[in-house]
């Protein structure tokens, strides 16, 4: 593909050759000593927090703080790359090129150059149609199938993130729900099932290792209601959270200026705070 559709062609290469040498320099003898002391294996977390941090910022629509954290992802990406290249076993030459060639194999609607297109059937006009294309390319002309289509889903990853993944591969499929109500009845029935072991609990470990099994069921299928809903349960989760937090600080600010102690004595001072966090948030 030789044609230029991006602007200022000269301009970013020019800042992407300033960032990469910067990378360098921080690696070189005399650079820094805590970036020369990290490894492809010691930045896996900061790879994935500073993801998690870009994430956060999109869904705030804070356009600065996206920018910024889009650099914290593309730096720990280039970091971790140039690693590599020290070590002689590939460059960022080498993954560019790696990935471009894919994004070219696997739109074989779009690039009619790629050799995906043995894979394409009739015109693409959708987006599932595109990902089931996706699929067939990953599969026929990658190798990438495994015994099963869910080993496409990685161990590794957050719990939650790999539930909505493996429901979504399984879907593919045709195994997946006919009506958000039947997902609303599975989640009772799990409820149900939490409930039911709870009152089994006896002390000794396989009692809890069954109330540990039902309430991952409980949480499986809650995964499955927003997966099935198109809502992305980890940023579902994210801004869960992020509420609570705004919610709890506000009634630690409150529970301060009426000199109330932060305990169970005073619950009623804090569910009254709660209610009152809820109100100044929707009046915002």
């Amino acid at each position: 593909m030789n044609e230029i559709l991006i602007k200022n062609e000269d301009e970013l290469k020019k800042a992407f050759s300033k960032f990469y040498n910067i990378l360098a320099k921080l690696r070189a003898p005399d650079g820094c000593p805590w970036d020369r002391e990290q490894t492809p294996l010691s930045m896996r977390s900061d790879l994935i927090e500073e993801t998690f941090e870009a994430v956060d910022a999109i869904t705030q629509k804070d356009t600065e703080h996206t920018k910024e954290e889009l650099g914290d992802v593309l730096l720990n990406a280039a970091m971790i790359t140039y690693m590599y290249e020290q070590q002689d076993l590939f460059t960022m030459s080498d993954v560019l090129d790696t990935v471009s060639e894919k994004l070219v194999r696997r739109h074989p609607h779009v690039f009619p150059e790629s050799v995906g297109k043995s894979q394409a059937e009739g015109k693409v006009k959708t987006a599932e149609q595109v990902l089931n294309q996706w699929d067939k390319i990953k599969q026929n002309l990658e190798g990438r199938a495994g015994k099963s289509i869910l080993d496409e889903v990685p161990e590794g990853i957050p719990a939650l993130l790999r539930a909505a993944k493996l429901q979504k591969k399984a879907a593919k499929k045709g195994f997946d729900w006919t009506a958000s109500e039947e997902v609303c009845d599975k989640i009772k029935e799990e409820l149900a099932e939490v409930q039911e072991a709870q009152s089994l609990l006896d002390g000794n470990e396989k009692s809890k290792l069954h109330l540990e099994e039902e309430i991952g069921d409980l949480l499986f299928a809650v995964v499955n209601l927003s997966r099935f809903l198109k809502v992305d349960p980890v940023i579902a989760l994210q801004r869960a959270n992020q509420k609570f937090y705004s919610r709890f600080t506000f009634i630690e600010q409150k529970m301060a200026e009426n000199n109330f102690p932060m305990d169970f004595e005073h619950i009623n001072q804090m569910e009254r705070f709660w209610k009152e966090s809820k109100s100044v948030k929707s009046a915002t």
